[in-house]
């Protein structure tokens, strides 16, 4: 039986798989992609892990990341810790990818250790029974510790399994139950989020990591993000495939963004 394969089959989600494999074959097909995709890839990390800080609470403008080197935040801005922590996430997930299929709960606590850093003893491993959970802008009812480490056991097996799911659908069910299950005090999303980059890239759908779902994610808006994932955690055909088709919407998105990278080299204007 493969769970994820079934969810392929829920209505619009063919479509959405669809869609989005033809918009990141015409990203890949752009002739600046032949001679100069490293760039497109370095600048598809930025503008993926502003975006991704953005759903965060820190939604600071490209150019401010960019220009950034402090991101400490003891300059009293609060907002620079969360854009820190996506920029070290984006630039770790790419040393992960061979270890994800065999053990994705190492790279996840791995992933927890790099975007939040040195904040204690609860840094890199599942909250357990009675810690809290810092996560402000997702507001479901958090599950309780002993139903999130069995599926967290339970993803990983599917993880190792593998599926013949589409990679959009595998991303999206990783994103989703990590946004649902919030496993870790604190930067869940942005784990989520980088998980979902993983998959994106180590899948195959995405192997120069040009296409930032993170992008199109914060460009959909947090409130269609919290939508989205409400109709997850319903467990509904419904919901499942509106959070899906969301997250290809995203991948889209962020196809898009890169386009305008390729564009602009081809015109020298970046």
């Amino acid at each position: 039986m493969d769970p994820l394969a079934a969810l392929a089959t829920l209505p619009g989600v063919a479509d959405a798989v669809d869609s989005v494999r033809k918009a990141v074959d015409r990203v890949y097909g752009h002739r600046v992609m032949r001679r100069r995709s490293n760039e497109v890839t370095s600048e598809a990390a930025l503008r993926g892990a502003r975006g991704s800080a953005a759903l965060s609470g820190a939604d600071w403008a490209l150019e401010e990341v960019r220009r950034r080197t402090d991101f400490s935040g003891v300059d009293g801005d609060e907002e620079a810790p969360a854009v820190g922590a996506a920029l070290r996430l984006t630039a770790e997930a790419g040393q992960l990818l061979s270890i994800w299929r065999q053990s994705p709960l190492r790279v996840l606590a791995r992933l927890h250790l790099v975007a939040a850093a040195d904040q204690g003893d609860t840094v890199g491993r599942p909250r357990t029974l009675g810690e809290p959970v810092d996560e402000p802008l997702i507001e479901l009812p958090a599950p309780d510790a002993n139903e999130v480490a069995g599926r967290l056991e339970g993803l990983s097996q599917l993880i190792i399994a593998g599926s013949s799911a589409p990679a959009l659908v595998t991303a999206a069910v990783v994103h989703g139950e990590l946004l649902a299950l919030r496993p870790f005090g604190s930067h869940n999303g942005l784990v989520a989020r980088a998980a979902e980059r993983i998959v994106l890239v180590g899948s195959g759908l995405d192997p120069k990591s040009i296409c930032p779902a993170e992008v199109g994610h914060a460009e959909l808006g947090r409130a269609a993000y919290v939508a989205a994932l409400e109709g997850y955690v319903s467990g509904t055909p419904e919901g499942m495939a509106a959070w899906i088709t969301h997250c290809g919407k995203a991948v889209e998105l962020g196809v898009r963004e890169s386009t305008a990278v390729c564009e602009a080299l081809q015109r020298g204007a970046a």
